[in-house]
């Protein structure tokens, strides 16, 4: 049932509870606005201080310096009027008036405050995110979501201080949330999916993958799905919310790879030059350049062969140094044996 509006009389009744109010109470009202005035300045340096911090660098300070400059003038002076009346014990008529709008303006700065706070985390943590992307319009709906969500709380709590039943409201958002959910639940799936690889930072456009079966390098990430060109050269397009249900394998930021030869000895070789030939692929190994040597030893009778385990490390990441390092290994590798008089298994020595 609606509120009926306050009548003439009310308001000449109003009026004079202000003015005996004023009249009784100079001194004490006068201390209380020189203390409101007090507050107001505070909260306005508090303001400049936290527009200096919005331009630090540190981008932690950045954030609370976006959530201190947000604060407005018109939640300042409510908020003093609020102390005010409640210091100097103000009609109870004046004080809901001061009240109802303290309650106004207060839950608006809240949820500026909060808007500042939450996307102020979001930007942070997308910092470094390339711009292409495709991320900027997860950010710019994640902005829309949290500008929505805290405003219409911040309405609905007004809606209920001013006494209206929100609660049928609130039931009947739920249900249309509830449906709208339901029809696009894969849109959203990947949605959220491509937020938390905005977040968690699973990989980049640019750095190679393993997943599932495939290999490829990151070409574009969407809202809705992630590009990838395979190293067969084809592109692979995965739905965001799949590609994170498997296993994935980032193959960048690698320190140092490992690479390792099982040589297959020939049975008629002798025992002392296979003996010798650890200290001999230690020097090979030691010689080729961002390698570092782990073992030779032998660790099978095959059926045809002895054999031999060779493992180093590259201790470059890239797979193209690691190629290039196993390449150059591999041929000194043949060259030490040939020189300690070692000979590979081969299957055509078997008719020999």
């Amino acid at each position: 049932m609606a509120k009926q509006l306050p009548s003439d009389p009310d308001i000449m009744m109003l009026w004079t509870s202000a003015v005996d109010w004023i009249t009784d109470h100079t001194r004490l009202i006068v201390t209380a606005s020189l203390f409101g005035v007090l507050i107001v300045l505070a909260l306005y340096g508090l303001r400049l201080v936290g527009k200096r911090l919005s331009r630090e660098p540190n981008p932690w300070r950045s954030v609370i310096g976006r959530a201190l400059a947000s604060m407005k003038l018109w939640f300042m002076v409510p908020l003093a009027a609020e102390l005010i009346a409640t210091f100097a014990h103000a009609p109870e008529d004046v004080a809901n008036i001061v009240s109802f709008g303290f309650v106004i303006t207060a839950t608006f700065q809240s949820a500026l405050f909060l808007r500042e706070l939450i996307l102020g985390t979001v930007e942070v943590r997308a910092a470094g995110k390339e711009p292409h992307s495709g991320l900027a319009n997860a950010l710019g709906l994640v902005r829309l979501f949290v500008n929505v969500a805290l405003f219409v709380l911040a309405a609905l709590l007004i809606l209920a201080n001013l006494g209206v039943n929100v609660i049928g409201l609130v039931a009947g958002l739920g249900i249309g949330g509830i449906a709208i959910g339901l029809a696009a639940q894969g849109i959203f799936r990947d949605l959220f999916a491509a937020l938390s690889i905005l977040f968690d930072g699973p990989f980049r456009v640019g750095e190679t993958i393993r997943f599932g079966d495939a290999t490829g390098r990151v070409e574009a990430i969407g809202l809705k799905t992630t590009r990838i060109r395979s190293i067969d050269g084809d592109q692979i397009i995965m739905s965001n919310d799949k590609l994170l249900d498997l296993q994935i394998r980032n193959l960048n930021g690698i320190a140092e790879r490992l690479v390792i030869l099982n040589l297959p000895l020939h049975y008629a070789n002798d025992a002392d030059a296979i003996a010798s030939l650890p200290e001999k692929l230690k020097l090979v190994v030691e010689g080729v350049k961002y390698c570092r040597f782990d073992h030779a030893v032998l660790t099978d009778f095959a059926h045809s062969a002895i054999t031999l385990e060779l493992m180093f490390h590259v201790t470059r990441g890239a797979a193209e140094a690691r190629n290039d390092a196993r390449h150059t290994v591999m041929l000194s590798v043949m060259r030490c044996l040939k020189e300690a008089g070692v000979a590979f298994y081969a299957p055509e020595s078997d008719t020999v």
